[in-house]
């Protein structure tokens, strides 16, 4: 059945039914979609539309059309256009001429619109617990070597030892901003559109803020028509999407190098790896690197969505409904990684040794000793020429940081004292570095104390207000 056709006197072609049909994607709606019309009819009776018996009779249907949704085979054999359709052809089926009257002052642009931001607010919610679960396995993570130096990098080479919870921290740091920004979408979606009519309001008096609070919405949409043509929401929501699944993908392209033979102090568990049909000894990182692959699904989701949108104007289009497959899409494929990446990192297990000798081996302690020679008073500009003459005269000899003794530093050149010395060992050059976001181990420690707090208040939030 269709829910228009008065002003047709012959129906669609069976071309345009297949061009336009969407119950094959949108079916996933069907929860959300009835739950929208049972609030929808309990307004319909607060304004008189219904009588207590018809609306008994439309809720029981709606019921019974939720319960069998969920049973295997329920859409076989369906042809309607669309999950709306679908319904209302099986609520006429089991309410009678009760069902006639539930579009009475509601379009479908506004119940589309309820039914996704119902939808994606539940979608919202699971990306935040996810989220807080990654969160947590990078702070275990942390915990497990609270003391392992490993070298940071700029340029894909070795620049500065840290400590190795002070590198997971700042993912910690990503993840977390990715957090805020699902809260901030979800409080653009968590506002209520029906009420708005095609795009000039309904003819009815709803009680918009009643209909609110039964759905668990924390306001009513302002403007008719800016919900007509309104996907802001979903294009937040995509953004925040993109955006968590481009940190996922650095943490991603890191782990893929630091567990390779090259780097070597990173061991990804079996249960996460996959090995090679040809060649025996391989141990393939294919969850990162799918994590990986997967971004590009997700950013061409938003990227998707944004043109459909651009050149549309007031009011409602049909090229809206292309909003819903990238949509749905990029949200199983970030539930998806943000699931397989806390499982990858609750079970990585760090090798300190070969972190720590790239670090000792590898002139990270080069910016430790110039800061400490401007420290005694010399120019930085001549302390950074000094150690990099240092580094080159050890390049050139085969030497690493930890051959050196105080006295030949000494005797390289007149500004070195021979305490500093003690600053070749990257453990050491770390200490002066206890500034608030710095990686020294009293800073790292208050920052590991801190991440934990700041989780707990998130899942505390969580549960609390979602």
């Amino acid at each position: 059945m269709k829910l228009w056709g008065g002003r047709f006197e012959s129906g669609p072609s069976e071309v345009f039914e297949r061009f336009s049909g969407s119950l094959h994607f949108d079916r996933r709606l069907i929860e959300a979609d009835i739950a929208g019309s049972k609030a929808f009819a309990r307004a319909l009776r607060r304004v008189g539309v219904l009588d207590d018996a018809e609306l008994d009779s439309l809720l029981s249907a709606f019921d019974s059309i939720l319960e069998d949704s969920r049973r295997p085979g329920f859409y076989d054999g369906a042809t309607d256009e669309d999950v709306h359709t679908l319904v209302i052809r099986l609520l006429n089926a089991r309410a009678g001429a009760a069902a006639a009257k539930i579009h009475t002052g509601r379009s479908r642009n506004e119940q589309v619109s309820l039914d996704t931001r119902l939808w994606l607010r539940a979608e919202i919610d699971r990306v935040l617990d996810l989220l807080a679960g990654l969160l947590e396995s990078l702070l275990l993570r942390a915990q497990a070597d609270p003391s392992a130096i490993v070298p940071g990098y700029t340029h894909l080479r070795r620049a500065q030892a840290v400590l190795w919870p002070h590198y997971l921290l700042a993912y910690f740091e990503m993840f977390a901003r990715d957090y805020e920004r699902f809260l901030q979408a979800r409080a653009r979606v968590n506002v209520l559109p029906l009420g708005s009519g095609a795009l000039a309001g309904s003819g009815f008096p709803f009680d918009r803020p009643a209909i609110a609070g039964e759905l668990g919405f924390a306001a009513v949409t302002n403007n008719s028509m800016d919900v007509s043509g309104d996907r802001d929401f979903a294009l937040d929501f995509l953004y925040a999407a993109s955006t968590t699944m481009l940190h996922l993908s650095r943490l991603a392209e890191d782990w893929i190098l630091y567990s390779s033979d090259e780097f070597g102090w990173l061991e990804l568990a079996d249960g996460v790896t996959s090995g090679s049909s040809l060649m025996p000894q391989k141990k393939n990182p294919d969850s990162l690197e799918l994590i990986r692959g997967k971004c590009g699904r997700v950013f061409g989701a938003l990227t998707s969505l944004f043109l459909t949108m651009k050149g549309l104007p007031m009011t409602y289009n049909r090229d809206m409904q292309e909003d819903k497959e990238p949509l749905f899409d990029a949200a199983g494929q970030l539930a998806l990684s943000l699931e397989m990446a806390a499982a990858v990192v609750a079970t990585a297990r760090l090798r300190p040794a070969p972190a720590a000798a790239a670090a000792e081996q590898s002139w990270t302690v080069a910016t430790d000793l110039a800061e400490a020679l401007s420290r005694a008073g010399v120019p930085f500009h001549r302390a950074h020429q000094l150690v990099g003459r240092l580094v080159l005269e050890s390049v050139r000899a085969g030497r690493t940081p930890s051959s050196w003794t105080g006295a030949e530093l000494a005797a390289f050149a007149p500004e070195f004292t021979p305490e500093m010395a003690a600053l070749l060992d990257p453990a050491a050059g770390m200490k002066t570095r206890e500034i608030p976001g710095g990686t020294g181990p009293q800073a790292v420690a208050s920052a590991l104390a801190r991440a934990a707090d700041r989780l707990l208040a998130l899942r505390s939030s969580m549960s609390g207000s979602l």
